[in-house]
């Protein structure tokens, strides 16, 4: 897929998007709206509204219908009950039947039926057949046994079942609630008299200049024009700590301004903004129908052929046997019991879970079928800079090579000889004087020497902080892997020297030890130089490649796949855009603003590769759940319908369509509470 049509596949999406939002997110029925491939047919009107309206109507037809024949206590009937029984249940089928259609026509459409005509067809059978023994009984005396009480157990029941799936997933969709409530409702937009108008953030529009008060969230992603202030992202991109903003930072919308008055130009708004974009992938993501989803549509459509033959088996064993009506008994049976509720929430629950879970922790995951890739994946391919490292330069340590001085005077002069430059290793220097309270050498004169590094004067003395190359004479002192050394020389003699290096993050050894545990090899591949490659893959034990332009570590990624190998890529987006998307797993790591939202199928929110090990963990936990729920929920189908049939008769053992709606509950109630055990340690 080429990436403009990515993104056009993204646009379209982010469109999709904004209509659910408008929805009343209380009542799931935005998900009506969401026709997720194999899943959407489930999605046919607001299950709890169907349930609450039917409960009433279920009830009295249960008090007013022996079961199976059999009158339980709280069971009565009296002259042409069943007259209303029977009115009744044509009321139930008419509304609380609709959805199972709707839905049946929906699977006859694709060609597949599956958990709708189930189903369907078990409250047709168990209706159409009570009628008749309603009618019979009135036209020819003849007393036939009904099942208006399974009829609408069986309603119900599904019902309930499609209720609480609604609900499982409608809590991920919460997730897109929670971002958006983090954007406040109104705006202080400042007008050019200097007076403020408040209005509501829908009407905001790129380039108004706002106001946003001491501990208000930001409207809308934007540029601060005026004012200073400590900002709180960390509902955002996951860094905890507040982030100094000045003017010309970006500051992000829904972040939260700390004790600074700020006045702020709009940048983006509605579809464009970070959030929106946000909540685009989450909704997409639920969107996409996972594998494991299919499966369980492919396992009810098995069970609609299984339970059809079985069903038609039985008929003619049964008249063979007996007679038509303790055929058409064992039909309807089997057919009434062939009801896959537990499978229909096998794996929405287990996803929703699985959904916020990781949103709980950063872990946005965009394409679900990542989860189940992830888990038999053969090699990661990890960025260096920001992924494993810090990204930033920082004093590793300072050397001290002459008598005439201390350990903080060479500091300070070197700090001093850097006091111009805004290169990152003289910001680094300056930074490390700074955090031990040396105040620099005040120089009288710097000079750039290119090529090299710096010369100066101060105090009468000449100094200069030149690379080891340009020193041209080898030094007795240990440098640490990777590190750059820069040299103070004072009249061509070395008085001291300062190693700088991009550090490891500290969760990054736990990562490999991680990957190597789940048999996935990990590899690094970096822009840096191969010195810098070297000392970080060392440290961490790993194989390294350096010097890799954008076009290197893609080739990269496809010379894997080619050998029909399992790739995951994690990079922080940018230069890495075109890996992570050809990668079967892509994960963008440290969300900001510019985060690759294309090209990435996970995206962790803060650069930590401590969540790259929940990823991993996650994704397994997951698969296994899903796989134990398809296990659940069919397994329990696989033996009810045989016994339905009437496969034990024989011994005099038969089971009723009631004990048979227990047990079907009981295997609802246990993916249920196998969905919600889904776990992901605190790291």
């Amino acid at each position: 897929m080429s990436m403009e049509n990515k993104h056009n596949h993204h646009d379209h999406n982010n469109h999709d998007h904004s209509k659910h939002m408008n929805y009343d997110h209380s009542e799931h029925d935005m998900h009506d709206n969401q026709g997720g491939g194999g899943h959407g047919h489930h999605h046919h009107g607001n299950f709890k509204e169907f349930f609450l309206k039917s409960l009433p109507l279920g009830l009295i037809i249960m008090i007013l219908s022996p079961m199976m024949g059999f009158k339980l206590p709280f069971q009565f009937t009296f002259q042409y009950s069943d007259i209303i029984v029977a009115i009744l249940s044509t009321i139930l089928l008419i509304y609380g039947g609709r959805p199972f259609y709707q839905g049946l026509v929906d699977e006859f459409k694709q060609k597949s039926p599956g958990m709708m005509a189930l189903v369907s067809l078990g409250i047709s059978v168990s209706y159409l057949y009570s009628i008749y023994a309603v009618v019979s009984k009135y036209v020819t005396g003849e007393h036939i046994m009904d099942f208006f009480f399974e009829f609408a157990s069986l309603i119900l029941i599904m019902l309930l079942g499609h209720w609480i799936e609604m609900k499982a997933i409608g809590e991920a969709g919460d997730a897109q609630q929670s971002l958006a409530e983090l954007l406040p409702k109104e705006a202080h937009v400042v007008l050019e008299d200097d007076s403020i108008d408040t209005r509501p953030i829908s009407e905001l529009k790129v380039g108004d200049i706002v106001r946003v008060q001491a501990g208000e969230n930001v409207p809308a992603d934007s540029v601060i024009k005026r004012g200073e202030s400590r900002v709180n992202e960390a509902l955002l991109t996951g860094e905890s700590k507040p982030v100094e903003k000045n003017v010309g930072d970006e500051v992000i919308g829904g972040s939260t301004n700390g004790d600074g008055v700020l006045y702020i130009e709009v940048k983006e708004t509605g579809d464009k903004s970070f959030i929106s974009q946000v909540q685009a992938l989450i909704g997409e993501a639920q969107n996409q129908p996972s594998k494991a989803e299919n499966t369980a549509n492919k396992v009810a459509s098995w069970l609609f052929y299984i339970a059809v033959t079985v069903s038609i088996i039985a008929f003619i064993y049964w008249i063979v046997k007996a007679d038509l009506q303790t055929a058409i008994r064992f039909m309807v049976t089997t057919l009434v019991i062939a009801c896959p509720h537990a499978l229909g929430l096998a794996i929405p629950l287990v996803v929703a879970r699985s959904t916020s879970l990781g949103a709980s922790r950063g872990l946005l995951v965009k394409d679900r079928e990542a989860l189940e890739l992830a888990t038999n994946a053969d090699v990661m391919i990890l960025d260096k800079t920001g992924t494993l490292t810090t990204g930033e330069f920082k004093v590793l340590n300072v050397e001290l090579l002459s008598d005439n001085y201390t350990k903080e005077e060479v500091i300070a002069l070197m700090a001093g000889i850097e006091g111009g430059s805004s290169h990152p290793i003289a910001q680094s220097i300056i930074r490390h004087a700074e955090n031990q309270d040396i105040s620099p050498v005040k120089f009288d004169s710097i000079d750039v020497i290119s090529g090299a590094g710096v010369e100066g004067e101060a105090n009468g003395h000449k100094y200069e902080l030149i690379s080891q190359k340009a020193f041209g004479k080898t030094l007795d002192i240990d440098v640490p892997k990777g590190a750059t050394l820069s040299i103070l020389v004072e009249n061509e003699k070395a008085i001291g020297t300062v190693a700088l290096g991009d550090e490891l993050k500290p969760t990054s050894k736990e990562l490999i030890q991680v990957l190597k545990d789940h048999g996935i090899k990990p590899l690094m591949a970096t822009g840096d130089n191969e010195k810098a490659a070297q000392g970080a893959a060392e440290d961490l034990g790993i194989e390294y490649r350096s010097n890799q332009s954008p076009q290197d570590k893609y080739d990269l990624v496809e010379e894997y796949k080619k050998q029909g190998k399992t790739v995951i890529m994690v990079g922080d987006g940018v230069n890495d855009a075109p890996s992570l998307a050809l990668a079967d797993v892509g994960i963008a790591v440290g969300a900001g603003t510019q985060v690759a939202l294309d090209s990435a199928d996970v995206v962790l929110m803060k650069s930590d590769p401590g969540d790259i090990e929940s990823f991993i963990e996650l994704a397994n936990n997951t698969t296994k759940k899903m796989k134990q729920n398809l296990v659940w929920g069919a397994g329990y189908n696989f033996i009810a319908i045989p016994l339905a049939a009437g496969i034990l008769s024989p011994i005099g053992f038969t089971l009723s369509p009631a004990v048979g709606a227990v047990l079907m509950s009981l295997s609802t109630v246990i993916v249920a509470i196998n969905a919600m055990t889904l776990k992901l340690d605190e790291k």
